[in-house]
């Protein structure tokens, strides 16, 4: 389940991915048209938008500060991250971190020991956890589910968690210091540990003598509090949305361009090999040779770095004489018209992969496009592109500031790696329209919120595309090269459709900030045309 060739969960890096196309119509009927969908509804094939909410317990010293209460309940609701994100949910909040202080209840209690025990004094607090969600299709019809939280102290009885409430596998037991992302309540061991402690504090609450003012002490010092997530109305999207096509194809990062910034990150722990050999290679690879197929060749520009693709030495004494950016890249994908023996073959993708890690690189094909009614005029699509990405933020920010389409393939870090918004400031971003695809593990949770303030203009600059669930690795690069297929295919695709193209790492994934868009394939204003040159 959490191999790191199938899922971009490890704590080591990250992965994102944005993209874009264009297309002409004929009509103009619907030109005035306005869809009046609230302003949180998302586009998602897969998954709903509603909201949930769950109310919480724990229990503080009597006297607590504010300050530390608001800790302790926050330290427990980040427990149900595992439990919604195994249940196929996932809620905005990073962490399920805002708790709205005015939800609490408080009541001073005598915590009672029935065996005999000294009592003790204590407050128990109350919390309601609310925030937007986006939840598999399988809810779709529900109104409630059954999760589970652990309680604030659960970090003194890890082996317990591990044993009881998570796979206990190799994977798990490295993150165990991070037990709130991997807590798994609906195993059914964690089942039957959750009912026995709901039986001994049943059976301890029965022999109170005033269950007003008393509380067992087997309820103060249960590992697992099993609660209910209550789901509101079904906020999807239901029309067709699109990207500002016609913003994309005026030039924004560059004047008379269309720039996909593409950031791959490692994959793989050992690279030993060189960078050829790590995992997400293929699939930058395969992204890359998706695309050329289906636009034609793309050539090498001058970018950032100075990268010479002229010439290559190969240890059999071979030498390839300026060959096409295509056949460097079908070296991996296949269908290479170098015809190099399969030795040669490989002994060259190394030195190609070599003298590309860690630098910038750009491919460009000239494309004619015709905006609304002006005239038809010179332009590029250029794919600016970065490998071996790693813990480092220096690429993820260049992305963010030169590409229109920004799109990012790598680990998750958890959140907290290269692409975490606080690294980031609204310099780091551009003024014109973005599309920005975060194609990692629970990135609606991670860089949602959180980078749309970030953004000038906010989501009328903004579209983010982001994975309730954990996006595999494996098929990500065919997922990324089919989503700017259909971007780039001069159709117009709807997002709906743009989601349905990447469906082969599908986990949740839905669109936001696309509802102030103003595109539309029936308005003259906004028509685009695109013809080869």
């Amino acid at each position: 389940m959490f191999a790191p060739r199938a899922l971009r969960v490890a704590l080591s890096a990250l992965a994102l991915g944005f993209f874009a196309s264009t297309g002409a119509c004929t009509a103009d009927a619907a030109d005035d048209e306005d869809t009046e969908e609230a302003e949180d509804d998302l586009t998602s094939v897969t998954a709903r938008a509603r909201t949930l909410e769950f109310v919480g317990t724990v229990f503080v010293e009597r006297g607590a500060s504010d300050a530390s209460i608001l800790q302790t309940v926050r330290t427990q609701a980040q427990t149900a991250f595992g439990p919604l994100r195994t249940a196929e949910m996932a809620v905005n909040s990073r962490e399920l971190r805002e708790i709205d202080t005015g939800t609490f209840v408080k009541r001073d209690v005598k915590v009672v020991d029935p065996a005999g025990g000294a009592s003790r004094d204590m407050t128990e607090v109350k919390y309601t956890y609310k925030d937007n969600a986006v939840v598999a299709l399988s809810y779709a019809t529900r109104s409630s589910a059954p999760l589970a939280l652990m309680n604030p102290s659960y970090r003194t009885q890890l082996e317990r968690v591990m044993r009881e409430c998570t796979p206990n596998d190799t994977h798990a037991r490295e993150f165990s210091s991070s037990a709130w992302y991997i807590f798994e309540p609906n195993l059914p061991q964690c089942q039957t540990a959750i009912r026995v402690e709901q039986e001994k504090v049943d059976a301890d609450r029965a022999r109170l003598r005033d269950p007003r003012t008393e509380v067992p002490k087997s309820q103060v010092d249960r590992l697992y509090l099993p609660i209910t997530a209550q789901l509101g109305a079904d906020k999807t999207n239901r029309g067709a949305s699109f990207p500002d096509y016609h913003r994309l194809y005026r030039g924004g990062v560059k004047a008379d361009k269309l720039v996909i910034g593409m950031v791959f990150g490692l994959i793989d722990h050992d690279t030993t090999g060189g960078p050829s050999s790590d995992f997400n290679w293929g699939e930058l690879m395969t992204a890359l040779d998706l695309v050329m197929r289906a636009q034609g060749d793309f050539v090498q520009v001058p970018g950032p770095d100075a990268v010479d693709l002229s010439r290559f030495t190969l240890p059999s004494g071979r030498v390839v004489q300026s060959p096409s950016f295509a056949d460097l890249v079908r070296l991996k994908t296949g269908g290479s018209s170098l015809g190099l023996s399969y030795q040669d073959g490989r002994e060259l993708q190394k030195q190609f992969a070599a003298r590309i890690d860690k630098k910038w690189v750009a491919i460009e094909k000239p494309i004619r496009v015709k905006v609304g009614s002006e005239a038809p005029r010179d332009f590029a699509i250029q794919i600016l592109f970065y490998f071996g990405a790693g813990s480092s933020s220096t690429p993820h920010k260049f992305a963010t500031k030169n590409s229109d389409v920004f799109i990012y393939n790598g680990h998750s870090s958890i959140g907290y790696g290269p692409l975490d918004p606080r690294n980031f400031t609204s310099a780091d971003f551009p003024s014109s329209y973005q599309i920005m695809w975060m194609d990692g593990c629970v990135s609606y949770n991670y860089y949602h919120k959180d980078y749309i303030p970030l953004k000038e203009g906010g989501t009328k600059n903004l579209d983010l595309v982001t994975n309730g669930l954990e996006a595999p690795a494996w098929r990500g690069g065919t997922a990324n090269g089919k989503f700017l297929v259909a971007l780039l295919n001069g159709a117009s695709s709807s997002y709906k459709d743009l989601l349905l193209a990447a469906r082969d790492t599908e986990a949740l994934r839905v669109v936001d900030g696309e509802l102030d868009n103003v595109f539309k394939p029936t308005k003259a204003s906004t028509r685009v045309t695109i013809t080869n040159r």
